[in-house]
């Protein structure tokens, strides 16, 4: 199939990753069965979600150092990662214990580092104008995937876990053939590179790169602790007496209304300026960690209100960093660039994904735990701020700051 139209490119990219990153969080939607199945404590179990946070970091680390988009077919490295992804996703089906649960749980991490950051590049060949939207496009398929497992449980699978990797490792198979088959770099592609590990000392130099990179640095601070911990914050509110419905379920509504605003953030990026929607929804995602703990106690509708908008706005202005580094970096590394900016922001993500639970127990309660999440949309706002100020920001968006 050859593909002419962008927009098509897109939504077919789009569905992709959607398909592909449902692997992320299939284990901690599954999270109570799988413990049990497996025999784990609470604190081990915490490794079913940071396996995949660490695995993506060495995955997207080692595609950065060394450029493995910017050598090879982006579409064809998609493919077999994803295929990969589903693979090692099923291997909790035969119940091999433990330690090669969580193994296998980090290769499926580093698998994705191979799907995801590429496919910021690849729909960045599609788009020189409004790559602010399609890049918000992509962190929307990145949120609908990664909230697909909470839906899986609490509305069709419910406690069959096993229907639950089943389906998701076959999405992976339909993820492979669209990356494989059907999609191809666009009219705008970006030069190849050779593999060179001193590309890094390039990327750590460049000043505006590395405050779009602080900024989304500070952006993972909260992001997927938040994502990872809603249903088991929503739990303990309803456990302390709150009527919060299915955990499950708005666990779901909540990490997916982050596809909405991701596409609405970014088309308003490009009218309003990169910095100025990062900033903005920094500043809300930070309010809104201090507000889930105000409603924790009710009423009921505030505290939903408030968990709803959260999950939107919280991943918002992910495109943002990302699209500024496509514009800012060396067009010869872009692909590296992003992969280093994802697999620092990754490896971040993994302190607070397993603080989160820890300061939980030490305070009691979940109530004021988010509480930890607020330095990094405070650096994240800090960072996008001080980079509008450059002159190289001319370069975001058209000369839109």
């Amino acid at each position: 199939m050859w593909i002419e139209n962008k927009w098509t490119a897109l939504s077919l990219s789009a569905g992709a990753v959607v398909l592909s990153l449902t692997t992320w969080f299939s284990a901690t939607a599954i999270l109570p069965e799988l413990r049990a199945s497996l025999g784990m404590s609470p604190a081990a179990a915490t490794w079913l979600t940071n396996a995949v946070q660490a695995g993506f970091v060495v995955g997207a680390l080692v595609s950065s150092l060394l450029s493995l988009s910017d050598i090879m077919p982006i579409t064809r490295l998609m493919a077999w990662a994803s295929l990969a992804a589903g693979a090692f996703n099923a291997v909790a089906l035969l119940e091999p214990g433990a330690a090669s649960v969580i193994a296998a749980r980090f290769a499926t991490g580093a698998a994705l580092a191979l799907v995801y950051p590429p496919s910021v590049k690849l729909v960045s060949t599609w788009f020189r104008q409004a790559r602010g939207l399609a890049l918000g496009v992509m962190i929307g398929a990145l949120a609908l995937g990664s909230a697909l497992p909470y839906l899986m449980r609490g509305v069709g699978a419910g406690p069959n876990w096993q229907l639950v990797l089943v389906g998701i490792s076959v999405a992976c198979v339909i993820a492979s053939h669209l990356f494989g088959f059907v999609l191809s770099e666009g009219p705008h592609p970006y030069s190849l590179t050779k593999v060179d590990p001193r590309q890094i000392g390039a990327i750590l130099r460049n000043r505006p790169v590395m405050l779009a990179n602080v900024g989304y640095f500070g952006h993972c601070w909260d992001l997927y602790a938040m994502w990872g911990w809603i249903m088991a914050y929503a739990a303990a509110a309803q456990l302390a007496g709150l009527s919060v419905g299915n955990p499950a379920i708005l666990a779901f509504a909540a990490i997916a209304m982050g596809a909405p605003a991701s596409v609405a953030a970014g088309k308003m990026a490009d009218h309003f300026g990169r910095c100025n929607m990062a900033a903005l929804c920094a500043a809300a995602s930070g309010a809104a960690a201090l507000l889930i703990g105000v409603t924790f106690g009710g009423p009921a509708w505030a505290f939903l209100v408030v968990a709803t908008i959260w999950g939107a706005i919280i991943i918002a202005d992910s495109a943002q960093y990302t699209a500024a580094v496509t514009e800012l970096a060396d067009q010869t590394l872009v692909g590296s660039t992003v992969a280093f900016q994802m697999g620092v922001g990754f490896g971040i993500t993994m302190i607070t994904v397993w603080l989160l639970p820890m300061l939980a127990e030490v305070l009691g309660s979940w109530r004021w735990s988010f509480l930890i999440l607020l330095p990094g949309p405070v650096v994240g706002a800090w960072a996008m701020l001080t980079l509008k100020k450059l002159p190289e920001a001319e370069l975001l968006a058209g000369g839109r700051r």
